[in-house]
């Protein structure tokens, strides 16, 4: 009951494939590497999915239910993270907002939190960089272009919080062990996701939060210029915090599977 997919099976060669296929080479009991809950490859569908990064690469499964078997491109210091928590040495908790690279860009702060839209608690990740980012190639001269390049990219402005954005095509949520590891975007190759941001180590989330993204299986992800959030330590001062944001035209979103492509 083993899922293979073909991006697996072409990094991986057809010989270890079919090995895991016939039951040779796969695991029994694990835990998935998305919910963290027990998962059985005799009882149950089961994904395989490929961390692959510069030098090393780390196989690990997951319920089917909760992502699909895939090939995930990560850095190589982002999968030592990865190997970490998959083989159950943990890294210590990760303060909010944890910080990450976007490729040729600026520094990025990531915070988690729920948001209360029509009655119903939604899982969140709200983004905001930690100084101005530059459009590539223009060295800043046009100052702070981080809101325009995301709408070319398909985010859409929010003029009102309480309305849920649409799906970003394309885009996900990767969450392995139960913690934030990245967020994925479509390579231009057409290939496997790549990374848009990545913590530099998993972000540890509340139970809450991992509760209700693994009830909606998405997560809508809020992004502001530098200022316009700032660091807030309770949910509904971050939530005031987007509502002012909103309101100056200063937010933008997107709602994204969890870790699908």
């Amino acid at each position: 009951m083993l899922d293979v997919s073909e991006d697996v099976r072409a990094e991986i060669g057809d010989q270890e494939a079919d090995r895991l296929l016939a039951g040779e080479n796969a695991p029994g009991s694990y835990d998935c590497t998305s919910c963290r809950t027990p998962g059985d490859t005799g009882q149950e569908r089961t994904s395989t999915v490929l961390f692959v990064g510069e030098e090393t690469a780390v196989l690990a499964f997951a319920h089917a239910t909760c992502i699909p078997s895939q090939v995930v491109q990560v850095a190589e210091s982002e999968l030592q993270g990865a190997v970490r928590s998959i083989t159950g040495e943990e890294p210590g908790p990760v303060p909010a907002p944890a910080v990450g690279t976007a490729p040729g860009q600026a520094v990025l702060g990531v915070t988690s939190g729920l948001i209360l839209i029509d009655g119903d608690l939604h899982p969140a990740l709200v983004v905001e960089p930690t100084g101005p980012i530059a459009r590539p190639g223009s060295l800043g001269e046009y100052g702070d272009d981080f809101l325009p390049l995301l709408i070319e990219q398909g985010f859409q402005p929010v003029h009102d919080v309480n309305k849920p954005p649409s799906q970003l095509q394309g885009w996900s949520v990767l969450l392995a062990m139960g913690q934030l590891h990245a967020v994925l975007q479509p390579s231009i190759a057409g290939t496997s996701p790549v990374a848009w941001w990545q913590a530099h180590q998993p972000l540890v989330v509340t139970e809450g939060w991992r509760a209700a993204v693994h009830k909606s299986r998405r997560v809508l992800v809020f992004a502001a210029p530098v200022g316009a959030i700032g660091q807030q330590p309770r949910e509904d001062l971050l939530r005031d915090a987007l509502e002012k944001a909103a309101a100056s035209g200063l937010l933008v979103a997107a709602a994204m599977p969890l870790a699908g492509t």
